[in-house]
């Protein structure tokens, strides 16, 4: 398996879902960065399952214990482990399902790939469990970033068909960030919850699923940011969300509909404003060139329904080698997009970390000229 991520901010994530515990790694935290186990407890808070009808019945605290890295609330310099214990694990829901591969999870793809050595209880490391040390991850590096000047938030853009008004890409603020960073159920039009609530109950009623889409953003990146080809924003980000197991598209900015525009609709006119350079439009999302522009990084991910469900399915048993059917019991969310919002936000700030980080290694070897986010003082000869 991999279980690493990034050259800077370096990450290694490790557990099950029904092991004993999940936890990650972090390498590459400055001596002397904040670590804010207050704010971290907040944000673990909003991604913990058994805390919303829309969630599984399966409670978590999702305390984390800082193991090494830490003294006094700042990093020591040394790598920072913290562990996550799993205290509400019911592994014989799936003692009589163990050969029987259920549609839609990692459960054939990861007996092939593993030779059935692999934990199939509640996924074992293909689980959306194993988020919630990334959760970690980000909040540690949200914290960083807040000290550039960096906010990241993301609201619940659709669920099933009901949808949010999308960001204002353009005029988004810090202030509108940290606002849906502090719900449960963040959303720009609050009266649209009723509705989003009522299509997940219905899914559960009919002991099925709904998915949906998370819209999130950053405000206060710098321009300039980015290595391109391999280590574009996009590449970088988009990498980490489809870590999460149930995202199976990202689009930045207009995205798809780019495809049915023309230069003319889809470029982002560029103009001075009080000495800085600022777009009109930010169809691009903040992004051009697999480099930060300036403009508020904007990007969604569509999250497919939790394909654990009630109904009776068509499937295989992997040990008789014949077909049969299979009705999956044990404690399931019939939607995962609210408690996945701050996974979103998590993966955007773990991304920003390791771009920015990347880009001061680079400034201070002296292959990028200028001032990240400025014009050169000197322009290019030509």
């Amino acid at each position: 398996m991999r279980a690493n991520f990034g050259e800077h901010f370096k990450l290694t994530i490790f557990g099950e879902s029904h092991g004993a515990a999940i936890g990650i790694v972090i390498d590459g935290l400055p001596a002397g960065a904040a670590i804010d186990e207050e704010s971290i407890a907040r944000q673990m808070a909003r991604r913990a399952p058994g805390n919303d009808p829309t969630a599984t019945a399966r409670k978590e605290a999702d305390a984390v214990r800082i193991l090494s890295g830490m003294r006094n609330g700042r990093a020591t310099g040394a790598p920072l482990c913290a562990m996550i214990e799993n205290t509400n694990t019911r592994s014989d829901d799936y003692r009589n399902i163990a050969a029987s591969m259920r549609p839609g999870h990692a459960d054939y793809a990861g007996y092939v790939k593993y030779g059935g050595y692999n934990d199939p209880r509640g996924g074992g490391h293909f689980s959306g469990r194993l988020t919630a040390p990334l959760v970690f991850a980000g909040s540690v590096a949200r914290d960083l970033l807040k000290e550039k000047g960096v906010t990241i938030g993301a609201h619940i853009a659709s669920i099933a068909d009901v949808n949010d008004e999308p960001l204002d890409s353009v005029n988004v603020d810090a202030q509108t960030l940290e606002r849906l960073a502090g719900s449960r159920f963040p959303l720009l039009c609050p009266e649209k919850e009723e509705d989003m609530r009522r299509a997940v109950a219905l899914a559960r009623e009919a002991r099925d699923s709904v998915g949906g889409v998370i819209e999130c953003a950053a405000v206060g990146v710098p321009a300039g940011i980015g290595s391109p080809f391999f280590g574009s924003v996009e590449s970088v980000v988009s990498q980490l969300a489809f870590s999460i197991p149930a995202v199976k598209a990202v689009e930045f900015g207009d995205g798809r509909l780019l495809a049915g525009m023309r230069g003319s609709q889809a470029n982002d006119p560029m103009r001075m404003q009080d000495g800085q350079i600022v777009c009109t439009s930010n169809h691009n999302g903040g992004v051009t060139g697999g480099i930060t522009n300036g403009m508020p990084v904007v990007f969604r991910v569509a999250v497919k329904p939790t394909p654990s469900i009630a109904q009776e399915q068509q499937t295989i048993d992997v040990g008789k080698r014949e077909n049969t059917q299979l009705i999956i019991a044990g404690r399931h969310d019939p939607c995962i997009v609210p408690r996945a919002v701050v996974v979103v936000e998590s993966i955007l700030a773990i991304a920003l970390c390791e771009l920015m980080m990347d880009d001061a290694a680079q400034n201070a070897m002296g292959t990028v000229e200028g001032t990240v986010g400025a014009l050169p003082q000197t322009p290019p000869r030509t």
